[in-house]
């Protein structure tokens, strides 16, 4: 089942405008930001050329996205990181007996299908009931590159020199469909995890660098 991550931009010509698509999302995230003693979204002037469109930045599969998942969670508890052939029951083992470390993840506390991460640095995901009842916790771009730069090295990646990330999807891809990016994992035991990882920096790294939010859809 195909896991789609999309940019777009937090710039005044889309957020600003009555037709926003994102407008409830948005403010659902600023009483959540607001909630917790946060600055709201940001919103930046447009820029042709620099502020980028609304689009495709990644594609992977959700049991892939699961396994980084599961070898962030692995580090983070002090345990040894080992390869999986696929995902079985020890990620949701995991899950069980490590649940208040794995909900002050940004990269492990998300939901597969919706929510967002935003340009604005905070220690560890936002939850509140109007989130959970919708996309899901709100994570931060900031904490999401941090922890994908934590990881990194166990999968033979360094996070200073990453290679380049896979070409992004051309559109949107169904729930119900494979991930259709050609997909290079390259060679090892972490190649699936480190083709999302590759993609989450992407999207990371642009993120910040654009001021844009990461999608999941």
């Amino acid at each position: 089942m195909a896991c789609d991550l999309w940019l777009v931009p937090l710039v005044d010509v889309l957020c600003h405008s009555p037709d926003n698509p994102f407008a409830e999302e948005l403010a659902t995230y600023d009483r959540a930001l607001t909630g917790a003693g946060l600055p709201t979204v940001p919103v930046y002037g447009y820029v042709p050329g620099l502020s980028g469109d609304v689009a495709p930045a990644a594609g992977f599969d959700y049991d892939a996205l699961h396994l980084l998942r599961r070898a962030y969670l692995l580090q983070r508890c002090g345990l040894e990181v080992t390869p999986a052939e696929g995902l079985g029951g020890d990620y949701e083992q995991l899950l069980e007996m490590f649940e208040s470390t794995a909900q002050e993840s940004h990269l492990v506390w998300h939901y597969d299908h919706a929510g967002a991460y935003v340009p604005v640095d905070f220690a560890v995901p936002l939850a509140d009931e109007e989130l959970l009842e919708g996309g899901g916790p709100l994570g931060s771009s900031h904490g999401l590159l941090r922890e994908l730069e934590a990881v990194a090295p166990v999968l033979g990646i360094d996070p200073g020199n990453p290679p380049p990330a896979p070409a992004p999807p051309p559109g949107p891809t169904e729930l119900e469909e494979p991930a259709t990016t050609p997909v290079d994992h390259g060679d090892g035991p972490y190649a699936r995890e480190r083709h999302v990882w590759l993609g989450l920096h992407a999207a990371a790294t642009r993120s910040l660098a654009q001021g844009s939010m990461i999608v999941f859809s």
